[in-house]
């Protein structure tokens, strides 16, 4: 029997006729998925379901997919989707992350010359009747300095069409090295530098931990008089308050922004505001960007349902159905191995090397480089998978190489991660017991035998007396508990590191206490996912 796909959004025909032509009978019923009662109805008779952003994919929904294999997202955000109900279902969530970079870059780009020139305020004039020539003076592009936060995908097309417009680029990027910069004919900056430096700024950044209101107030006020301001990334990204007062106070000259902290944005600190242009979250709303994700998405639905072949999948890697058992744990360890080092990184990484040893190196590597390297890149992009990682370290001139060596020490096999930047090496090992469980087995070269959990947090310190105990009394005044409690070091006297599982994530404040005491190199708190 045919697979059997629902396409229950507003996909292209061309894209319908994909699954027919690859020998899958498609039903289009394009407003189904506004109608959830409706959907949770039929469900149960498809295969797969090819969906863009109207339709919600629940626990409810998903409890009736009985047949259901794969759920294609055409486009990046699958906000609209469970993804951990469809992984405890089985169900594999697709999306297509390179549909519309070139759309949202051109946005970007867009909303630079209509600040520049106050086009959308000069139009409403002369449309009302008015001729206010002398109002509406603008500034050229050409010879400004444009700040780029963030020089990956979108952030390169912006840089690449900034150059040909003849402005001198900036970049601010943790992932950019300098080799990538030079290949991209930037100059790669520290943020102070940007913000100061800046005629322009555009941010092109996930929303993270790292990058939330990267834009603060107090950065704001670092930047340049008479900057513009676009953001047609994440909402979250800028402080809006912030930033509305500098445009009135004038220090600030415009903002472009298609995206807002709150949406659907219907009010807004800077709605109203001189040269302020503000556009509906359209930095994917093309012809073309939408025709490229439909037709990605039908591709790679097919190429499931009929060969079994996993692209850009979000929760699950690619591996066969029989090495999904075997390699299952292991995948999960090169992901925590990956995850420890991104998190304590914050320069550019030059190149990542992956060891496997005994049993781990008749694996299928391949699916643990994937897991690994999004590991690392994941702690600053948390929309990469591990199809887009090794693409995404790729385009930032990421070196990766693999060493693969028998048995050599008294694990049957283990994986060690070492990232290489402009000032340092940092590695891990761990291993897989017989359990099942991922540990860590060796940092820095110091051998431990660390639990993972989803939270904990890493120090470093001289080997001295008195710090467990230092360690144990904050955490326990402070109302952390700890779950496992592992120490090591390289000598008597020498390096020291601990690594805590705790039960819940250590707050800012506990961390600043520990950091206080003079007695730590670094105290640095980690999450894990170990679902």
């Amino acid at each position: 029997m045919a697979p059997k796909v629902l396409v229950s959004d507003k996909l292209s025909e061309t894209a319908v006729q994909i699954f027919r032509d690859r020998g899958i009978d498609v039903d289009f019923m394009p407003d189904l998925g506004k109608d959830k009662d409706k959907l949770a109805e039929v469900i149960g008779q498809y295969d797969g379901l090819a969906i863009r952003s109207a339709t919600k994919v629940t626990p409810t929904i998903l409890e009736k997919a009985d047949r259901l294999k794969v759920v294609g997202r055409a486009g990046i955000g699958t906000d609209n989707v469970d993804k951990e109900a469809a992984s405890r279902k089985g169900v594999i969530v697709m999306n297509t992350p390179f549909g519309n970079m070139i759309t949202t870059a051109e946005h970007a780009i867009a909303m630079m010359f209509a600040v520049a020139r106050q086009i959308p305020a000069a139009s409403a004039s002369t449309q009302a009747g008015k001729w206010e020539k002398s109002k509406f003076m603008g500034v050229e592009l050409t010879g400004k300095t444009l700040g780029v936060i963030g020089a990956g995908n979108i952030g390169g097309i912006v840089c690449d069409r900034a150059r040909g417009l003849k402005m001198k680029v900036i970049a601010y990027d943790p992932f950019l090295g300098q080799e990538k910069a030079d290949k991209m004919g930037v100059e790669k900056v520290e943020l102070d530098d940007l913000l100061a430096r800046a005629d322009f700024i555009t941010l092109h950044v996930p929303l993270t931990d790292q990058t939330r209101n990267i834009l603060s107030k107090e950065n704001l006020e670092k930047t340049k008089k008479g900057v513009r301001i676009i953001n047609c990334a994440r909402g979250g990204l800028v402080d809006e308050a912030a930033l509305a007062e500098l445009i009135k106070s004038g220090h600030v000259g415009g903002a472009g922004f298609d995206v807002f902290s709150q949406e659907p944005a219907t009010e807004n600190p800077l709605f109203g505001l001189p040269n302020v242009v503000c556009t509906p979250h359209l930095g994917a709303a093309t012809t073309e960007a939408q025709e490229n994700v439909a037709l990605q998405v039908a591709e790679q639905m097919s190429d499931f349902l009929l060969t079994g072949a996993v692209t850009n999948a979000l929760n699950m890697p690619s591996v066969t159905a029989e090495e999904a058992k075997v390699m299952g744990p292991w995948i999960k360890l090169a992901d925590h191995l990956g995850s420890f080092i991104g998190q304590m990184t914050d320069e550019p990484i030059k190149a990542i090397n992956i060891l496997y040893d005994g049993v781990a190196a008749q694996l299928n590597l391949e699916a643990l480089n994937c897991a690994a390297v999004a590991g690392i890149m994941k702690s600053f992009n948390p929309e990469v998978n591990m199809v887009s990682a090794p693409v995404a370290a790729k385009e930032r001139g990421i070196k990766i190489s693999t060493t693969n060596q028998d048995k050599s020490g008294v694990f049957e096999g283990y994986i060690k991660v070492t990232v290489v930047t402009d000032t340092r090496e940092r590695s891990i090992g761990g291993t897989v017991f017989s359990d099942g469980k991922p540990r860590f087995i060796q940092i820095k070269g110091i051998n431990i035998d660390a639990e993972v959990g989803p939270h904990m947090i890493y120090t470093t310190n001289e080997d001295a007396p008195g710090i467990i105990g230092i360690l144990g009394r904050t955490m326990g005044e402070n109302g952390v508990n700890i779950a496992n409690f592992t120490l090591g070091r390289s000598a008597a006297g020498g390096e020291a590191i601990a690594l805590l599982y705790v039960d819940e994530a250590v707050p800012a404040d506990v961390v600043g206490k520990l950091k206080e005491t003079g007695l730590f190199k670094q105290v640095k708190p980690l999450e894990f996912d170990v679902a």
